[in-house]
């Protein structure tokens, strides 16, 4: 036995009643977010809007076919239609081609000619198709005000012409318009604003939710970018360190101890071997985003390599405490680029041969301290630069903290403070 199916029962769950509203209600129909962008683009660039051929071809066509099969219906009732009820006809149609460039001169001249034509006389019919797509164009303009007095204007027009103005005007011996047929008309009036208004409306939330998405697009490549430009600065700014103080030890001692010149040599080729393996790995990324890295990312337990990469350039590095058994990813990078970047610190602006390193962690937060003991022995002492900018922005994006500054006695310490898990790590 086949089941029971409701009258909804066919249709998608987004055009149920009761479910939740088409993809197109939100973002707007196909096509009309990028369309409505373009033109707003033309609009900025040229300065003026496009002109709309088709479309305003299609409307006095139409205007003029309906009418002439209007004029064959009330034949005996109205005027029949002449030269100049054409030209009229043909004007109102012909005047949309501007409604984009001047919306409210059109729509006060396409009101203007249809009160004329009324006034001689001549059939009624889909002439007032023309006021209507005028007010559309005015009120998604953002120029509602103007719509609503021109739209008042012809309604109080047609009032005056049917129930005043008739006995001297064309046909000849005609009645006073019927009250019904005024109600209609301002019925009309008032749905073709209604419908105007919604349009305005769902076009300026589609409008806005183009913008929001084109700053959160932006807002993530920003964030990337930085993300990228602190690996990139941590990577080579503790590398070429390093490099650079063996380099200074193997020209200094390339004559009197050619084998610890060697060994210099030995470390600059190790050390610029695996700089350039963490940089392809970043670039990697930008080539294909999303796609899965070749090598884990560094943390806290390659400590131990980053002392022997230290001791290398000449730094003693004496290390307390143990990392925490549970780290998350992010947290346990950022851990460990903090730290190298202030021991690259130490390396580059510290008199000081010796640093501290001193782990804690409880209550979820995990505690670094880096101390030296100085002095400084340049004006960027400390690292005040883009590494500690890159310390305190990773921090930061963690929800942590980062204090840098010299201590009392006249060394220099780097606190972080950064939570065990993130909300990305969640």
């Amino acid at each position: 036995m086949q089941k029971q199916r409701g009258p909804d029962a066919g249709l998608p769950q987004r055009w149920r009643p009761g479910g939740p509203p088409p993809r197109w209600w939100r973002h707007g129909p196909p096509g009309w977010s990028r369309r409505a962008a373009e033109r707003d683009e033309n609009l900025e660039s040229a300065g003026r809007a496009r002109w709309p051929w088709p479309s305003t071809l299609l409307f006095t066509a139409f205007v003029l076919i309906g009418s002439g099969f209007a004029g064959h219906a009330q034949a005996g009732e109205r005027v029949a239609l002449d030269p100049l009820g054409r030209v009229l006809l043909f004007v109102s149609g012909a005047l949309l081609l501007w409604r984009w460039r001047r919306p409210v001169a059109v729509l006060w001249s396409t009101v203007a000619t249809v009160l004329v034509y009324f006034a001689a006389g001549y059939p009624y019919g889909p002439v007032l198709l023309t006021v209507a797509v005028a007010c559309f164009t005015v009120v998604v303009s953002g120029r509602r005000y103007a719509a609503w007095a021109a739209t008042g204007t012809l309604w109080a027009g047609h009032l005056l012409l049917g129930h005043v103005l008739y006995r001297w005007l064309p046909p000849s011996g005609d009645d006073a318009a019927p009250w019904t047929e005024e109600i209609v008309v301002a019925t009309w009036a008032v749905a073709l604003l209604a419908v105007s208004e919604l349009a305005r409306v769902r076009r300026e939330q589609w409008a806005r939710e183009r913008a929001e998405r084109a700053r959160a697009e932006r807002r993530r490549a920003d964030e990337e970018r930085l993300r990228i430009a602190r690996e990139l600065h941590d990577v080579l700014a503790h590398s070429i360190s390093v490099i650079n103080v063996q380099a200074g030890v193997g020209l200094a001692l390339l004559d009197s101890d050619p084998e610890q010149a060697r060994t210099a040599l030995t470390t600059i080729k190790a050390k610029s071997k695996e700089a350039l393996g963490e940089v392809r790995q970043v670039l990697d990324t930008l080539r294909a985003p999303g796609a899965a890295p070749r090598t884990p990312a560094p943390g806290l337990d390659r400590l131990p390599e980053l002392v022997e990469q230290a001791a290398s350039a000449g730094l003693t590095v004496t290390v307390e405490g143990e990392p925490p058994p549970r780290l998350s990813p992010g947290a346990d990078l950022a851990a460990f680029r903090i730290v190298q970047e202030a021991l690259t610190n130490v390396v580059r602006h510290s008199g000081s041969r010796e640093a501290r390193v001193h782990i804690e962690h409880g209550d979820g937060r995990l505690r670094l301290t880096v101390d030296d003991d100085g002095p400084a022995t340049g004006a960027d002492a400390g690292g005040t630069g883009n590494g500690l900018a890159g310390m305190r922005e990773r921090a930061s994006a963690l929800g942590g903290t980062i204090e840098a500054g010299t201590r009392p006695d006249g060394g220099f310490r780097v606190l972080a403070v950064l939570p065990f898990a993130t909300e990305e790590d969640r």
